[in-house]
């Protein structure tokens, strides 16, 4: 059974809204509840906490962020969010710190154009063919220029396998994957120079674990995430605020 199947039998279980009261249990069940998500939706658990709601964890996991009650019997797959607190999305924030430490064994995988006089970095999860990839490629220059060191993950989005993800393993594999990138993003096609472990599954594995759905999908320095196209100078000021 799939994960998006189980999610959703599992949730149509839970025809009323559920209240969740505090446990006075002492017992750390967390490693049952751990099995259980795992044996349930075939997901692999990343880290399980306590969430900013009393009795109910915040598991994160290789298919994004899911909650569950703290005796196990309800689960929940969405958005929370701090109504007193700007309606600042928890969900998001609990994504931040782990994706830049998850990204961090795939920098020896990523494509760099690095600003000469660099006052930011970005991870950006791309594909060849998408209009809005191309877009923010063509104007590499103008990020660079502003000191915006772009990294190149990828994301194909046909998944894994497809000729999308095959194309995509031939720019890393090039000769110059730089400009292979920048003929790909051209629409020109290229040919793999040579045999390589580009761990391209593994980069779109990544992608879906951190909550990629689309591309682009940019990943800040504080392990935000902005999803889709962002004009250069509007990036640099969404980067100077999080410093």
């Amino acid at each position: 059974m799939n994960f998006t199947r189980a999610l959703t039998l599992l949730c149509a279980m839970l025809v009323t809204p559920f209240t969740i009261a505090a446990s006075n249990s002492t017992v750390d069940n967390s490693e049952q509840l751990k099995q259980k998500l795992s044996d349930a939706l075939s997901v692999e658990i990343q880290s399980l906490t306590q969430s900013a709601v009393p009795g109910l964890y915040e598991a994160v996991t290789n298919r994004g962020v899911l909650y569950i009650s703290q005796d196990g019997s309800k689960l929940f797959h969405g958005n929370l969010y701090d109504l007193d607190n700007g309606m600042k999305n928890l969900t998001e924030a609990a994504l931040a710190g782990p994706r830049m430490e998850m990204i961090k064994p795939f920098e020896k995988n990523m494509l760099v154009y690095k600003a000469k006089d660099e006052k930011h970095v970005v991870t950006v999860f791309t594909d060849i063919t998408c209009g809005y990839c191309r877009k923010l490629h063509n104007q590499m220059a103008e990020y660079n220029d502003l000191g915006i060191t772009v990294r190149y993950l990828a994301f194909p989005r046909q998944g894994i396998p497809s000729k999308n993800a095959n194309d995509m393993e031939a720019v890393w594999c090039a000769t110059d994957p730089l400009k292979a990138m920048d003929d790909a993003k051209a629409g020109k096609s290229v040919s793999s120079a040579k045999n390589c472990d580009a761990k391209i599954a593994q980069q779109y594995n990544l992608g879906q674990t951190l909550g990629v759905n689309g591309t682009p999908a940019i990943i800040l320095e504080d392990g935000t995430m902005i999803p889709g196209y962002q004009p250069p100078q509007q990036l640099f000021q969404a980067l100077e605020r999080v410093q």
